[in-house]
């Protein structure tokens, strides 16, 4: 008898908890639980960092900012080069270039037009860097390569690869072997502009 009123004390009780104006909690399953346990055990791929040169721009700064918002955005010390007679032209470099061929951004009439790379430590939008042949370029972007003969160089070509989506171009040049010496990305007319702002 005291085992029935025991269990009947224990089933009032329980049935308290999981009245209207207290729902029972649901519970999550062991199987559920063991997972989660397990998920949060294992730890978490890394991350990889946003690409900064892309098609629209390099790092925070976009093509089309004007001067004064780009240099807000690369918030560091630049290089300035002085626009030929006549010319609204300009390069600006970082502090660690160390060669003016390595890397520079152009601006044209005040505005953030392209930006070059001369060294394998960059890698262009879809994979490409200095260094790379023209088949490795081939097989990167494929039916996109739009091939130029070199306006000094006999036997070297630009690699033209139009942006997707805008008006951006990525242009590769080569050597005569094929080899890629450098690259480029920016808007038209000045992505095309052999001698920079020469």
């Amino acid at each position: 008898m005291m085992r029935v009123g025991l269990a009947l004390a224990c089933a009032t009780v329980l049935a308290a908890c999981s009245s209207p104006d207290h729902p029972a909690a649901p519970t999550a399953a062991p199987a559920a639980m063991a997972s989660s346990a397990v998920a949060s055990a294992v730890p978490a791929a890394p991350v990889q960092p946003a690409a900064l040169a892309r098609y629209d721009g390099y790092g925070d700064m976009h093509f089309g900012m004007d001067e004064a918002t780009f240099d807000r955005a690369w918030a560091g010390e630049l290089k300035v080069t002085t626009p030929a007679a006549g010319s609204s032209c300009i390069s600006k470099r970082p502090q660690w270039v160390k060669a003016p061929t390595d890397f520079a951004f152009m601006f044209e009439g005040g505005h953030f037009v392209r930006y070059d790379v001369g060294t394998a430590k960059e890698i262009a939008p879809g994979g490409g860097k200095v260094g790379m042949s023209e088949a490795q370029i081939g097989s990167l972007y494929g039916d996109r390569v739009v091939e130029q003969p070199h306006k000094y160089v006999a036997g070297a070509k630009y690699l033209r690869i139009a942006a997707a989506q805008g008006n951006a171009a990525l242009l590769f040049e080569t050597d005569a072997t094929g080899k890629v010496t450098q690259w480029r990305v920016g808007v038209p007319p000045q992505v095309d502009y052999v001698e920079g702002c020469g």
